[in-house]
């Protein structure tokens, strides 16, 4: 099977998981997948495959003879789609020799457009994938799945010599909660790669420290017309809230290493309110004092209204995995050889946002992220092309070759 097929495949099944669910797998429509890709596994001859109480897929493939003492290198993809739009009933619209200009998608009325996104120029001539503009696509990140496996069925098809690979599919990373319950023991690697990133060519080993802020705002509410002095509106508070953060350090201010606070949510009336907010940061002394800011606007509102008037909970999300990586720089090394090797000119980007692996990182199983070839994300302007499924697949193989090489 290609890996075009594959992942032609799996974006039919509909994996999205859902925030706020304190179960691991978040909803039940992640199983159908994970048995799935257990079937293939088996069927396919990989080693040790087993399918965890949580939705977590193993499989092993065992090291060549006189591979035995290569480092096991781990390959993990999450089988989960976004939660923003839906991932189900997905039909793909694929695009042989694609011209380089607007597609439209599906009759949807919405338009694939080379305005809005300049890199599809460079995609003429290839084989590109999208979506009929009603869904998401999945190739966030069931084209990491399809990579992943095609590599390990081209190794064992044509007999490459290589190291032990650990190959792992989690639930419920587009909620964060990927790495919950990853059996780093069990999956036995020395370190590992996600692969759930854009570009080819573009490796990830920094990303954005994450936390969520939400305050909870108690209003008084009295009738209007003698509220002189005494009604709180709640809503109004919030306002305020946001007017206290500074007002270039948003998402759609910031960039690279830039830090920001966004607003995700506000919901309630004038007699309480919740505000909800995603804050980011590269440095992890520049995130501590995101957290004062935080802080400090809830004392003063406190003192302004009263106390009790804003309750502020801050939660950990992910962390910045170089802090996991910097004496073990020899992984994001290799994966820059391979892509270099397979005719790329190799890039680091910092992630503004987070994978499995930055966690799984912190955890104890370094894990920098891999390009899967995946545009537009999150949304109904996905799209792949053939081209770059099969590229990354190569540098997959490339990286277990060259390690392999040095048995």
């Amino acid at each position: 099977m290609t890996v075009m097929e594959r992942f032609l495949d799996y974006i039919t099944w509909s994996t999205q998981s859902e925030a706020d669910v304190e179960a691991v797998p978040s909803t039940e429509r992640q199983w159908g997948l994970a048995k799935h890709l257990k079937e293939e596994c088996e069927a396919m001859g990989l080693a040790n495959v087993r399918l965890s109480d949580h939705c977590y897929v193993y499989a092993e493939l065992p090291a060549t003879p006189g591979c035995e003492s290569v480092p096991a290198i781990g390959f993990i993809a999450h089988m989960d789609t976004a939660t923003e739009i839906s991932g189900e009933n997905v039909k793909a619209q694929v695009i042989e020799n694609y011209d380089g200009g607007a597609v439209a998608l599906g009759e949807s009325g919405l338009v694939l457009d080379p305005a809005a996104f300049p890199h599809l120029k460079g995609m003429a001539g290839k084989t590109l994938i999208t979506t009929d503009g009603t869904t998401l696509l999945g190739a966030d990140d069931k084209a990491g799945i399809a990579e992943i496996l095609t590599m390990a069925e081209t190794l064992i098809r044509e007999g490459r010599p290589h190291g032990k690979i650990c190959i792992g599919f989690t639930p419920d990373e587009e909620v964060g909660n990927g790495p919950a319950f990853f059996d780093i023991e069990g999956f036995g690697a020395d370190y590992a790669y996600t692969v759930d990133g854009g570009d080819p060519s573009t490796i990830n080993y920094e990303n954005f420290n994450a936390v969520q802020a939400v305050f909870l705002i108690k209003g008084f509410n009295i009738h209007p017309g003698s509220a002189k002095d005494k009604m709180i509106n709640a809503l109004l508070v919030g306002y305020e809230i946001n007017s206290m953060l500074p007002s270039g350090e948003t998402p759609r201010d910031t960039e690279g290493r830039e830090g920001f606070y966004h607003l995700i949510g506000m919901e309630g009336d004038t007699a309480a309110c919740t505000l909800t907010y995603i804050v980011r940061d590269f440095d992890a002394g520049s995130m501590e004092a995101r957290r004062n800011t935080l802080r400090h606007i809830t004392d003063l509102l406190n003192a302004k209204y009263g106390a009790g008037t804003v309750t502020l909970s801050l939660k950990d999300q992910y962390p910045n995995m170089i802090e996991g990586l910097r004496d073990k720089m020899f992984i994001v090394e290799d994966a820059f050889a391979a892509i270099d090797a397979c005719g790329l000119t190799h890039a680091a980007e910092p992630a503004r946002g987070g994978t499995d692996g930055a966690t799984l990182t912190i955890m104890g199983l370094p894990c920098p992220n891999l390009g899967s070839g995946e545009n537009a994300a999150h949304g109904p302007y996905e799209h792949i092309t053939k081209e770059d499924l099969e590229l990354c697949t190569e540098i997959l193989l490339t990286i277990v070759g060259r390690a392999a090489d040095r048995a």
